[in-house]
């Protein structure tokens, strides 16, 4: 685990965790590699990081991570739930909101349908209540899958209602965030859930509740842009890019060359943009701990 100064952020207490020796860290070509969702129906698969052929049960039993090489996959809403929530303790809440087409935005109703069945979800974030190591929270979990984890009003609105039940209840609010940005399909309407979740977090922060916020790879676009970075500490993963628009379009954009590892969590680290990289089967135990030490500071 590698902590961060935590730069230009309030602080409401100081946390001391214990860090291994780190790995030097691989080159970008070795970092920035491009990811895919593993095929369930397959018995084996080839991770994109390493070439090595792996069985997907090992995967899947290891945190959706290679066991040969530890590239990190992604990981559904419902498999993160079980990662950070105590077991029979999470309520799934909103379920039933769903998306409509405001704009009758072409192909939009058809797209919506499609990703609910692949996904078994009603839009890109699983909201509720759970434990997190005994410690009541609420919390937001975006999901990739489902349209790239684009934020349309629904995400939106689950999200904000997660942050108002931890005013209500009192109770410490956590995001994990994994998105693409805006959903273009809802135009004006989805472009407003960033300013209506950012004012949620300053109501909460008037009540003295901590936000984590865990942005994974990838997380850009209006989610980077608003609440994702609002967190009073973000933990992220290793090599997760988190930033607004891609190397790419940024290179192109300044006619410049940008610095080995832009936008990877480690850089971001390096540079005060994130607190905390804890390796996934860590995530839990080093979020629960910030939230105990803000809690009790």
């Amino acid at each position: 685990m590698k902590l961060g100064l935590f730069s230009g952020r309030k602080k409401y207490a100081t946390i001391s965790v214990s860090s291994t020796e780190q790995k030097e860290q691989p080159k970008k070509s070795e970092t920035v590699k491009e990811d895919k969702d593993i095929d369930r129906c397959q018995l084996w698969d080839k991770c994109p990081s390493c070439n090595e052929i792996i069985y997907i049960k090992d995967v899947k039993e290891n945190h959706e991570i290679c066991p040969k090489c530890g590239h990190y996959f992604k990981m559904s809403a419902r498999d993160r739930i079980k990662l950070l929530i105590d077991e029979g303790t999470f309520k799934e809440l909103d379920a039933k909101v769903t998306a409509s087409n405001p704009l009758n935005f072409p192909g939009y109703t058809e797209k919506l349908r499609s990703a609910k069945e692949k996904s078994d979800m009603t839009d890109a974030v699983i909201s509720g209540t759970g434990n997190m190591n005994g410690i009541p929270v609420s919390i937001g979990v975006m999901d990739f899958s489902f349209m790239g984890g684009s934020m349309g009003a629904v995400v939106g609105e689950k999200l904000t209602r997660a942050i108002e039940r931890g005013i209500e209840n009192k109770t410490p609010v956590v995001i994990v965030s994994t998105s693409g940005g805006a959903r273009m399909h809802e135009g004006i309407y989805s472009l407003m859930q960033m300013a209506k979740t950012s004012a949620a977090l300053d109501r909460l922060r008037e009540v003295r509740m901590p936000f984590i916020s865990i942005p994974v790879n990838p997380t850009t676009g209006g989610i980077t842009a608003s609440f994702a970075m609002l967190g009073d500490v973000i933990v992220t993963e290793p090599k997760a890019l988190i930033g607004f628009a891609g190397p790419r379009v940024i290179e192109q954009t300044i006619k410049q060359k940008l610095p080995e590892g832009f936008q990877m969590s480690e850089f971001l680290l390096e540079h005060g943009m994130v607190d905390i990289i804890a390796k996934r089967e860590d995530l839990k135990e080093a979020v629960s701990k910030v939230i105990k030490n803000l809690i009790n500071g």
